[in-house]
């Protein structure tokens, strides 16, 4: 080692390494300088005297990279609870209406109270990277900048979700990526967001992959196959199906990001897999919000065999009132085992979907995703020394079943300690709590929505109608059905 005092030292810890060996040390060192792994190898007896800025006795601790939450949506993480005892139809009704408002500026002091909130409970659950979409992507961008950790934003764009202006959403997304691809000393990095492959036409597809051509570095983050209703779409647009519409506009490729994939035939993971592109699971979601107990599930294991790199994302976590990534895997495996019998996944497999996987879909994954020399330092500390541990045999199986958010004692992001030793060193816990509860007081009394401790009551139907969108999802509907009648004719 280096005689230049380190920026931090971590010294006898289990550190589960997920490097192409899965190397796991029961006793090991990981050094770290400059926002860089300079060391990682079996902690030595000396190791004791060695100083750093930081030193962490990593007894009874476990190091492991950042997790990657690979899919989210942020800015309505104040309104956890809200949903949570809603039907189907009246939530996606509810969500509807709000995307409309905050694609037209609305509730602004909602949504920056809520990322704020995202970035203090990702932080606290050892989330050091997450991708997401939303409406108003500068909000997350900012409170995730300023919190310290990594990013991957853009605003979605749909011509049949909502009824902003295409023009004016193609130039927020290019100001987006002017102002905000690359700030943060490179830890905010944009992505371009066509929303879907059921409420985007052909045109709009082709206007993002003309965007994407201006950027061809950024990643193309979208929903692919999530619904019966998208290869419907596909066939109004004058495709074959959804992968062939991006196919031949240009988006089927390395860069492409897809979340969900759930409806994908074996013909559909064989050309995601010839064509390099990534899926992002989130299995809480609709294990939450399944419209139909007979739907199809997604074919991660057929999808990891064939060769797909598949990350995992907590979606919309304000809607299953969940933000432990660590859950995800969990959920993962039992929902896997549900649909297509037992042993789906090693425990193994599902710790580099956390993590590695997540970080090879967003086209980062030689800079994050495991603890190796000359990686950037995203790393997250566990305290094992609660004895639902004991006795510490099988340490992934560990990770994936036993673990949860509230077992991270420590985040690192570049090097910086977000938290150590469960003291959050980046923003303020306090001031972010009351301004979420001001905001959500707020947004209560102008829409009439009634939230307390014994649940949610949102305003009259009559309200949600008048905030819909009109234009948009009426085009939706119509080509929908239209296609229907052709499908069936």
């Amino acid at each position: 080692m280096s005689s230049i005092e380190p920026d931090i030292l971590i010294r006898d810890a289990i550190v589960l390494t997920v490097n192409e060996r899965n190397q796991l040390y029961q006793s090991g060192t990981v050094v770290i300088n400059d926002g860089m792994i300079q060391e990682v190898r079996s902690s030595e007896q000396e190791d004791g005297d060695k100083t750093a800025k930081t030193v962490i006795d990593g007894s009874d601790r476990l190091v492991m990279p950042g997790l990657v939450n690979a899919h989210a949506h942020l800015e309505l993480t104040a309104l956890t609870g809200a949903f949570s005892d809603m039907d189907l139809s009246e939530m996606f009704a509810e969500m509807t209406a709000l995307c409309e408002q905050l694609g037209r500026g609305q509730y602004e002091y909602l949504v920056e109270a809520g990322c704020d909130l995202a970035a203090l409970n990702f932080i606290r659950s050892g989330i050091t990277t997450t991708n997401s979409m939303d409406a108003l992507p500068s909000r997350g961008a900012e409170a995730f900048g300023e919190a310290g950790l990594r990013g991957f934003f853009g605003p979605w764009i749909s011509d049949l979700f909502w009824d902003i202006p295409e023009d004016e959403q193609f130039e927020r997304a290019r100001s987006f990526i002017e102002e905000y691809h690359g700030s943060y000393d490179g830890r905010v990095q944009a992505t371009v967001c066509p929303h879907d492959d059921w409420s985007c036409s052909r045109e709009i597809w082709k206007r993002t992959a003309d965007l994407a051509e201006e950027y061809p570095d950024l990643p193309i983050h979208t929903h692919l196959l999530e619904l019966d209703a998208s290869n419907t779409m596909a066939r109004a647009n004058d495709a074959e199906d959804s992968l062939g519409l991006l196919e031949e506009v240009g988006l089927l490729n390395d860069r492409l990001v897809a979340a969900h994939f759930r409806v994908a035939s074996e013909d559909d993971i064989e050309r995601m897999v010839a064509n390099d592109a990534s899926v992002a699971h989130c299995p809480s979601i609709f294990s939450y919000w399944e419209p139909d107990g007979e739907a199809e599930w997604t074919p991660v294991p057929s999808l990891r065999e064939a060769g797909t790199t598949v990350g995992l994302g907590l979606d919309d976590h304000y809607w299953h009132d969940s933000s432990d990534l660590l859950g995800e895997a969990r959920q993962a495996r039992l929902a896997a085992n549900l649909s297509f019998g037992t042993n789906q996944f090693h425990s193994m497999d599902l710790v580099r979907m956390l993590t590695i996987e997540g970080a090879r879909a967003l086209g980062v994954g030689d800079e994050l995703g495991s603890i190796e020399p000359g990686k950037r330092a995203d790393l997250i500390v566990l305290d094992l020394s609660d004895p639902k541990f004991v006795p510490k045999t099988n340490i992934p199986a560990l990770v994936v079943n036993t673990a949860t958010a509230g077992d991270v004692e420590s985040t690192i992001v570049d090097g910086e300690l977000l938290m150590y030793d469960n003291e959050i060193q980046t923003v303020d816990t306090e001031r972010i709590c009351e301004r979420v509860e001001t905001a959500v007081k707020r947004f209560g009394n102008e829409l009439d929505w009634e939230m307390g401790i014994g649940g949610s009551d949102p305003p009259t139907h009559l309200r949600t109608v008048r905030d819909l969108p009109k234009r948009g999802p009426a085009h939706l509907v119509a080509r929908l059905g239209l296609q229907h009648v052709k499908d069936w004719l």
